[in-house]
């Protein structure tokens, strides 16, 4: 088609001959209306940047001499870090003397992948980092998945509050004045 017909078309139609692909032999053109276009390709790349997911990596100290109790508020702290889909860092701090023990930090961090691997696995096998010892853990599913599914079960929660509101209001209809007086006074006679 010629670039004059095409551009009477456009102009009939009152739209506008965009060409999509220059590069292409021959060069491809479309008509349409290009202030509609761009604001729908900005719309899908704000829609892109809002849900793209940057993973973190979340950290989490131990002590060598630590309780049952903390280690395990530790481990669910890293079991949720790991559900959202952040990375986790576990890391150890020496002090002192427990410095030359270095085994025992294996050993803890060894135990603490165990207790977490249905979330996530070993990244990076534990080293020492000067007087730290230090492991990583990416979790299993990515952040954009947990993400979605997150996003999935506040919506699900959202229709379900809206779903109560509006029939709890619907079925507690009002009383008419002659009611609510009749109501009374059975209850006091009563």
């Amino acid at each position: 088609m010629s670039i004059d017909r095409a551009l009477r078309l456009a102009a009939e139609a009152d739209l506008d001959l965009v060409e999509v692909a220059p590069n292409s032999k021959p060069p491809v053109a479309k008509i349409m209306d290009y202030g509609k276009f761009k604001y729908e390709a900005a719309q899908k790349a704000k829609e892109a940047r809002r849900n793209q997911a940057n993973t973190v990596l979340k950290e989490v100290r131990f002590r060598l001499k630590i309780d049952t109790h903390d280690y395990e508020t530790k481990t669910k702290r890293a079991i949720g870090f790991l559900s959202q889909g952040d990375k986790v860092k576990a890391m150890i701090q020496f002090r002192g003397r427990e410095q030359s023990r270095p085994e025992l930090g294996v050993r803890l961090l060894q135990k603490f992948s165990e207790d977490i691997a249905e979330f996530g696995t070993v990244e990076s096998n534990p080293r020492i980092d000067g007087r730290n010892m230090v492991m990583v853990i990416a979790p299993l599913r990515n952040k954009s998945d947990a993400k979605a599914e997150q996003n999935a079960r506040r919506a699900e929660e959202k229709a379900h509050r809206r779903a109560e509101r509006s029939g709890t209001d619907s079925t507690a209809a009002p009383e008419s004045p002659d009611e609510a007086a009749a109501s009374d006074s059975e209850t006091a006679s009563e």
